[in-house]
């Protein structure tokens, strides 16, 4: 339990003028403004509303600049900011395959309908400080434009799905309509839609319920897009050393923007109100098949708010490895095939209050442990020093 402080309000009033201070920093400098955070520390803006779940740079920004650059303190803001905001609407599934795609990669095949697409990435680069960045207004030259290509760009595992060599993804809403056609596009899908199999669902919404197990996989994913980016990185990292049934490929990676469009019941239609960045990544893993299910490829996937390769990329490894029990594959005890322990451990706002709250009082909590130790002591030293009875003969 904690315990008042006398003359802490003081202190505490003291210490956050002290923390505004610390924050400005040297005035002689001039003051970072939202609009420099947003623009030229794009990478960090995007973690933070992707892990505070919340899509607004100018907002993220802001959270950046009061936490002096702490990033998970400004999740932690970002989150709870979120909370004060009301909920009007739902925004109706974002279509990925019409991506207006800055960046678009495969591992997996060379040559893509539409091209593979670098875009802005560290992939290349020597990883050598340059120095002419600290020479202040150094404008760097404008890149080449390519013509933008308005035609959707079809998703890698489309290819091998229609070979049937890759587990179709089979959603709980209507599956995926060929509008040139007017049937479903996997067989398989349609022949689940005949038997009635697929049915209207909505999602649970993990920022507004608590998590709990079982948890489907929509919930899941929910999660390890909140996640630290570190913690799902550092448990698709050990499925990659071998903690975890998984040997993935990138199959897809892109980046860009996609519309979203919310249904107006008075319209009858739904109308485009915005556009947000995704980072969007889908895995194929290896599957030796079961007494089912014949050999095919699996898939991992990931969905992130903003720029973020490395946590898409991440979450995808780590959605795959999850799924051992649902392909009837061993449980080999590796962390990532845990869902409880990757759940209940990724969020690093629940991680960072339950580790900094040790820093406040504990001086009821301490007492008490301190006298149980003193009377075990004594105790024990008594019993020492308390002459031994002789053996009998």
């Amino acid at each position: 339990m904690y315990v008042a402080v006398k003359g802490g309000e003081r202190a505490i009033d003291n210490a956050h003028a002290w923390l505004a201070e610390e924050r400005r920093g040297d005035t002689d400098i001039a003051e970072l403004s939202l609009a420099q955070i947003r623009e030229q520390l794009a990478l960090a803006v995007n973690r933070v509303m992707a892990e505070g779940s919340l899509y607004d740079p100018d907002l993220a920004a802001l959270a950046i600049k009061q936490a002096r650059g702490d990033l998970i303190e400004a999740v932690f803001l970002i989150r709870a900011y979120r909370t004060t905001l009301p909920r009007f609407g739902a925004s109706t599934p974002v279509d990925t395959g019409a991506m207006d795609c800055d960046r678009r990669i495969s591992a997996t095949f060379k040559d893509l309908p539409g091209g593979q697409i670098l875009g802005p990435t560290f992939d290349y680069t020597h990883r050598l400080l340059d120095f002419a960045l600290a020479a202040e207004g150094n404008t760097p030259e404008s890149a080449p434009q390519a013509e933008a290509d308005p035609k959707p760009k079809p998703h890698v595992t489309e290819f091998l799905a229609r070979e049937d060599l890759i587990q179709p993804e089979l959603p709980k809403a209507a599956a995926p309509v060929d509008l040139t056609e007017g049937r479903f596009v996997l067989p398989e899908m349609e022949r689940r839609h005949q038997a009635g199999l697929f049915r209207e669902e909505t999602p649970r919404d993990l920022t507004r319920e608590p998590l709990d197990l079982p948890s489907d996989r929509s919930l899941k994913l929910q999660a390890l897009t909140r996640g630290d980016e570190g913690f799902v990185l550092s448990m698709a990292y050990s499925t990659q050393r071998g903690y975890g049934r998984n040997h993935p490929f990138v199959g897809e990676l892109r980046v860009g923007r996609v519309p979203v469009e919310v249904d107006i019941p008075e319209l009858g239609f739904a109308i485009e109100v915005g556009e947000v960045q995704l980072t969007e990544c889908e895995t194929v893993n290896q599957f030796l098949g079961s007494k089912s299910e014949p050999p095919q490829f699996t898939r991992g996937y990931g969905l992130v708010f903003g720029h973020s390769e490395r946590k898409a990329i991440s979450m995808a490894l780590v959605d795959r490895a999850m799924r051992w029990e649902e392909l009837g594959e061993d449980d080999t005890g590796a962390p990532a095939q845990d869902t409880e322990f990757v759940l209940y451990h990724c969020d690093n706002v629940q991680a960072t209050g339950f580790l900094e709250h040790i820093k406040l009082p504990h001086y009821v909590d301490f007492q008490s442990e301190l006298e149980l130790i003193r009377r075990i002591r004594a105790e024990a030293l008594a019993g020492k020093a308390a002459p031994q009875p002789e053996a009998a003969e």
